[in-house]
């Protein structure tokens, strides 16, 4: 099954959270799973956090921005009744806002498993709810309002 991210054209592919295009990346992948989406990320010791053997927070909203707007993308593609590789316009959204509840230290070296679900959807506007879990005990939860980005056309 291929990713949300796999999807996105090159020009799209570069991000460091869930670009295959960068080398340095974390390379985060997201996938719908009946009503909501779910990707899982295990941290490594260098993404170490203030509180010892736990995930800094700016790690936490990077999973969080990431799958939210993949989760945006795909309930979007959905609501239209499309599919992802049939031939349609690329579909990306931006997150506008992104607000956090840290809920609980985050281990690291556990798998991390984010889930999204839309809320709502307007036009350009998604609301996604995300949740954050290590253990099946949840470490963040967020609401993140994302725009859908439109490519500007240049005048002939």
């Amino acid at each position: 099954m291929k990713a949300i991210q796999d999807f996105y054209p090159e020009e799209f592919a570069h991000c460091y959270g869930c670009g295959r295009a960068n080398a340095r990346g974390l390379h985060l992948k997201s996938y719908v799973d009946g009503t909501e989406t779910v990707a899982r990320f295990t941290p490594a010791d260098l993404y170490s956090g203030g509180y010892p053997g736990h995930v800094y927070g700016g790690m936490i909203a990077s999973l969080l921005d990431c799958h939210g707007t993949a989760s945006a993308a795909a309930f979007a593609l959905r609501e239209r009744g499309l599919e992802w590789g049939h031939g349609q316009d690329p579909i990306r959204f931006v997150t506008a806002s992104l607000r956090i509840e840290y809920k609980r230290p985050t281990p690291l070296g556990v798998e991390l498993v984010i889930r999204g679900s839309l809320s709502s959807l307007d036009g350009r506007k998604a609301t996604i709810a995300l949740s954050l879990s290590a253990a099946d005990e949840l470490c963040a939860s967020a609401e993140m309002l994302a725009i859908e980005y439109r490519r500007k056309t240049r005048a002939p």
